[in-house]
């Protein structure tokens, strides 16, 4: 058993799995196999047939799991790792494996916080974020989006009332924040 003392079970042998299992291995001979006259049984003596390609050249670290020598040929460059979303990410793959759960939450924490940042930023350009557009909220009273769902057995409709809380809440309690701290600000001015 796993995580006690006592030792795992033998893998059984393949007349053992055979005469318990119904049909158990009817494809390890090659003549019972559907795809043998296409199946190439001898592959290239070499594995592959290109030379390795040329390497794109690195303008700053990139990440890299712990668990690969060296990055691959060719990688994306469009979004470089940047303030602490960046860190997080570069935490992640430095000190965790992809095996583990702590790399992933790690790396979906920095997505999170990009995804805030970058909603912090409209703020301050000419063009804020309109959460009543870009949650869709017009076009599901628009084209009729609660009528499609009734009656129906779609798997959206349990998390549905979820969305509204995950999407909504903040933007709710932002909203609640700014309207206490204005009138926090109110009163101080008015005593001026």
């Amino acid at each position: 058993m796993t995580y006690t003392q006592q030792r795992p079970p033998m893998a059984e042998s393949s007349d053992e799995l055979r005469a318990r299992i119904p049909g158990w291995g009817a494809d390890l001979n090659p003549r019972h196999r559907p795809a043998v006259p296409m199946e190439r049984l001898d592959p290239h003596p070499y594995g592959a047939v290109w030379d390795f390609p040329e390497r794109q050249p690195e303008k700053w670290p990139r990440e890299r799991s712990n668990e690969h020598a060296f990055l691959t040929p060719v990688f994306g460059t469009s979004c470089p790792p940047h303030g602490a979303a960046g860190a997080i990410r570069k935490l992640a793959y430095r000190r965790y494996s992809e095996g583990r759960a702590a790399h992933w939450l790690l790396l979906m924490a920095a997505d999170r916080i990009d995804a805030k940042a970058s909603t912090l930023r409209t703020f301050a350009s000419r063009r804020p974020a309109n959460p009543i557009t870009e949650t869709g909220i017009i076009a599901e009273l628009k084209y009729h989006g609660l009528r499609s769902r009734r009656g129906q057995q779609r798997a959206d409709l349990v998390h549905q009332p979820l969305d509204l809380l995950i999407v909504g809440g903040p933007w709710i309690a932002a909203a609640f924040g700014a309207y206490r701290l204005v009138r926090r600000i109110r009163p101080a001015r008015a005593r001026r």
